[in-house]
């Protein structure tokens, strides 16, 4: 996993979505996904997609078969979270609270949904906290 926030373009995003969704592939595999979904790439391009993907450390290849199968290292989780506490850091010093009213605000969400809220709510009321509405900058 990477420990440094190496930034990733569009289509290497594409192509780490078509990870996430699979859980791994082939750079056939992931080709063929993509083109589901109207992207018409070549071959190589999305070899070269999964080979910058692998040098910045967000998946790794297992190459003991006759074709390399990629899997994502870095969960979509993980990534959003470290994207929103950049954001954090950059728009509102660090302060998480503008981000989730920003986020909720006007939404529509479903009865489930706002009652996973409402355990996330309990559980860090549940938390000792020292400063509840700022997290630290990772560096």
């Amino acid at each position: 996993m990477p420990t440094h926030h190496t930034p990733l373009s569009e289509t290497e995003l594409e192509v780490l979505k078509v990870l996430w969704d699979r859980g791994s592939g082939t750079v056939r595999e992931v080709n063929e996904l993509l083109a589901g979904q109207g992207r018409r790439w070549a071959y190589t391009t999305v070899l070269t997609l999964l080979a910058r993907l692998e040098a910045k450390r967000y998946v790794a290849s297992d190459k003991s078969g006759l074709a390399h199968v990629f899997r994502p290292l870095v969960s979509r989780d993980k990534l959003l979270s470290r994207r929103l506490d950049r954001l954090a850091a950059e728009l509102c010093d660090g302060t998480t609270t503008p981000l989730v009213h920003a986020l909720v605000q006007g939404q529509r969400f479903t009865a489930e949904e706002i009652e996973r809220f409402r355990e996330l709510l309990d559980e860090l009321e549940a938390k000792p906290q020292t400063k509840p509405t700022q997290r630290k900058r990772k560096s």
